[in-house]
């Protein structure tokens, strides 16, 4: 059985490792495999940006991808956590009842969706600053 609150956890706090799509599809769903690159990538972008300063055009490009990443992971928790118990289980838990209780909404859900909206709005915004600021300084000061 597969358990909402758990799966609205996973993504929030595991999601970027792709833990959520992994706990409801197994291991070979795609996605799953392809959101640790994308924040492996996001992450070396970061480190180059730390460390070459933010004038590194190939951090431009890496960093990102992980609040891309991110940003998608954390309005999975929000899904996840206000899927209706019964949509819950026809989707993941086909063969039990409709009203089986791994369907079921508590405090730790409710939770787990405010803290992924808080850091989902949070990385979503910061990626579209970063992004739209050095395009914008790109477009006024071309390299050369």
């Amino acid at each position: 059985m597969k358990n909402k609150t758990l799966a609205t956890w996973l993504a929030l706090l595991g999601g970027p490792l792709g833990l959520h799509r992994f706990y409801l599809h197994g291991w070979r769903d795609a996605t799953g495999w392809l959101l640790p690159w994308l924040t492996l990538f996001g992450t070396i972008g970061v480190m180059r940006a730390r460390n070459l300063g933010v004038d590194d055009q190939l951090s431009w490009l890496l960093v990102p991808l992980l609040g891309v990443a991110i940003s998608v992971c954390t309005l999975a928790a929000i899904i996840y956590g206000l899927t209706d118990r019964q949509k819950w289980n026809t989707r993941f838990n086909p063969s039990q009842d409709a009203e089986l209780a791994a369907g079921k909404t508590s405090g730790l859900t409710i939770l787990a969706v405010v803290c992924a909206m808080l850091i989902g709005t949070t990385a979503l915004m910061s990626t579209l600053v970063y992004c739209l600021q050095h395009y914008f300084e790109y477009q006024a000061l071309p390299p050369g």
